[in-house]
């Protein structure tokens, strides 16, 4: 079964080949992503990794507290993000202020 998990504690060291080394042993990685800065491009100590596996809880288990330069990985399932809201034009505004008629 392909699953996708979310994988943080990373060090800063860590890039997409580590990360796929780490899972390759407990079986087929499809993808493996190292998550970085939008401006600095240094790595935001998480990622996440799509695999094969016929067992995750058993996956997870063998994953989440594996320790790399000192630092024990917290591994979980990934959720799904549910669609983007777009912020303009109408409709639900998040929050950005209240009602203009007020004193």
């Amino acid at each position: 079964m392909q699953v996708k998990l979310f994988v943080g504690n990373l060090p800063w060291s860590v890039g997409d080949a580590e990360l796929t080394q780490i899972f390759a042993t407990h079986g087929e990685v499809q993808s493996a992503r190292v998550i970085s800065d939008r401006d600095t491009g240094r790595s935001r100590g998480f990622g996440f990794v799509e695999m094969e596996t016929a067992d995750v809880s058993a996956l997870i288990r063998a994953t989440d507290g594996y320790e790399i330069d000192g630092r024990n990985l917290r591994v979980n399932q990934a959720e799904d993000k549910g669609p983007r809201r777009s912020s303009g034009g109408g409709g639900d505004r998040g929050g950005f202020g209240g009602r203009r008629d007020r004193y």
